[in-house]
């Protein structure tokens, strides 16, 4: 029953995330008055946001799961690992800084609740209630973090040649490099306090389940 149900969580939160992007390109598409005119490079631009990428790990991970539950490879947990990690910093961030700074269109309100809502809840709760337990370590989420480090390097060299960043805490030629540099710091402490949460949550989990009970 439980693997069941792990399934059943894994699937329906690869769905939503599927649906949040097929509503979100084409709001990108008709978008008017964003910094790229047209409608292609407005779509080609998602993929800059840390809230797609992390949806996408979270969607591609819960989907490879909802088929197979018992991944046990490096690169696998790796993933994992990386989109909880992303998924949570973005339901945080969006949640206490970048809410109600945008003006969405119906359709866009919508979108933007699943990715950074309603996803980010599901998520979270599908890796603590189903996991898979006893696939985090230190060394996985050394490795995890790769991935919030290059997206922000991405960004950091992308942003001047473009004139564009995908949020308003980088933006280099308004705030300056030490206030950048300082909101990349704070951020940073969240990601790695994070990071070492989950990884001592999973082992303390795996160490109640592995314990044998008393009769």
């Amino acid at each position: 029953m439980s693997q069941r149900l792990a399934r059943i969580c894994f699937a329906f939160t690869a769905v939503l995330v599927a649906v949040a992007l097929a509503i979100q390109i084409p709001v990108s598409a008709t978008a008017k008055g964003t910094h790229f005119a047209t409608p292609w490079p407005n779509v080609a631009n998602l993929i800059f946001f840390f809230t797609i990428d992390s949806n996408l790990i979270v969607g591609v991970t819960c989907a490879l799961l909802a088929i197979n539950l018992n991944r046990t490879s490096t690169v696998f947990q790796v993933f994992r690992f990386a989109g909880i990690l992303g998924i949570a910093v973005t339901g945080f961030i969006y949640n206490t800084v970048l809410a109600g700074l945008a003006t969405l269109t119906p359709w866009g309100k919508v979108s933007d609740t699943i990715l950074h809502i309603i996803v980010p809840i599901v998520a979270i709760l599908g890796w603590l209630i189903f996991g898979p337990r006893g696939q985090t370590s230190w060394r996985i989420a050394a490795l995890a973090l790769l991935f919030p480090i290059i997206w922000l390097a991405v960004s950091l060299v992308r942003g001047p040649i473009v004139d564009w960043y995908a949020y308003p805490f980088l933006y280099v030629d308004t705030l300056g490099y030490a206030k950048v540099l300082r909101n990349c710091l704070a951020i940073s402490i969240l990601v790695i306090g994070l990071a070492a949460a989950f990884v001592g949550f999973d082992s303390w989990i795996k160490q109640r389940l592995e314990r044998p009970r008393r009769p």
